[in-house]
């Protein structure tokens, strides 16, 4: 394909367009099937492309996708599908398979605002995958690839334990740096943090959270908001105070923002380049 942009600058800017039409897009399909929909499972009409995105975040573990199958680099092969389509959102969450990772494409890049119903990016996980790559936390096999990394040295954030699998650790130390850089009145967003690795299932629920696998960060609760603590648990009210600053520079090091859910957690970061709009780019920055 010819190329008709140059400038570093042009190209930037032609990106963000890309990302902003992208998430138009993703953001009246999930508002419109908000009212309506009431089963989940199908997979996305772009599957293909998430899957080759699933195996450039990963090179490390995941060799190709083939057949109806996720191979690893061991041989392993996991199903893309389980074959339902009827799933309700609490079957979809605890129980998905590959494809139901892409049910809601991620807003990548876009100012945040208040979702559609049921709009969680990133929160549906196959939980086999993860283990796959980052370990068994309940058989000690995380703590193993565990590392500490400087948060905001520069402003005596101490440290926290992160993963290397999947180069995570250099991810985090890459976000920690420009963070770092960032205006005084906005470090108190970020410090203290409220923690990284924790061997434990999400709240209200048998899936594990990212944190089991030393894969994400919450940042400081104190000005976070999160949808269990606001009043309405059937109904979430949404409300934000994170900068956008914040959630970008996470974005560019491959992490997606809970902050972007109708289930929302604005303090948690996770590594999931396989979500963002250019996963190759997330990695090599």
């Amino acid at each position: 394909m010819s190329r008709v942009l140059h400038s570093p600058f042009a190209i930037r800017h032609s990106r963000i367009a890309v990302r902003a039409l992208a998430f138009a897009a993703a953001l009246a399909a999930s508002t419109g099937a908000a009212s309506a929909q009431s089963t989940y499972g199908a997979p996305p009409a772009d599957l293909a492309a998430r899957l080759d995105a699933l195996v450039r975040a990963y090179p490390d573990f995941i060799a190709r996708h083939e057949g109806g199958y996720v191979v690893l680099r061991d041989g392993t092969k996991f199903a893309i599908s389980d074959g339902r389509t009827d799933k309700s959102f609490d079957e979809l969450l605890e129980k998905p398979d590959i494809d139901d990772m892409f049910y809601a494409a991620y807003p990548d890049g876009a100012k945040p605002q208040a979702p559609a119903k049921n709009f969680d990016p990133g929160r549906a996980r196959f939980e086999p995958l993860f283990i796959a790559m980052y370990g068994d936390c309940f058989k000690g096999e995380v703590t193993k690839r565990l590392r500490a990394v400087e948060w905001l040295p520069a402003h005596h954030g101490g440290k926290v334990m992160i993963t290397t699998a999947n180069g995570v650790d250099r991810a985090l130390e890459a976000v920690s740096r420009e963070l770092d850089k960032l205006p005084d009145e906005l470090i108190r967003f970020l410090k203290p943090n409220a923690g990284t690795y924790n061997c434990r299932a999400i709240a209200g629920s048998t899936a594990r959270s990212m944190h089991a696998y030393g894969a994400s960060i919450d940042i400081n609760v104190a000005y976070s908001a999160y949808w269990r603590w606001g009043g309405h648990p059937e109904a979430p009210v949404w409300t934000n105070r994170i900068p956008f600053e914040i959630v970008e520079i996470f974005r560019r090091h491959g992490f997606i923002w809970g902050g972007y859910w109708y289930h929302y957690d604005t303090m948690h970061f996770e590594y999931r380049p396989e979500l963002l709009t250019d996963s190759a780019g997330a990695k090599a920055d």
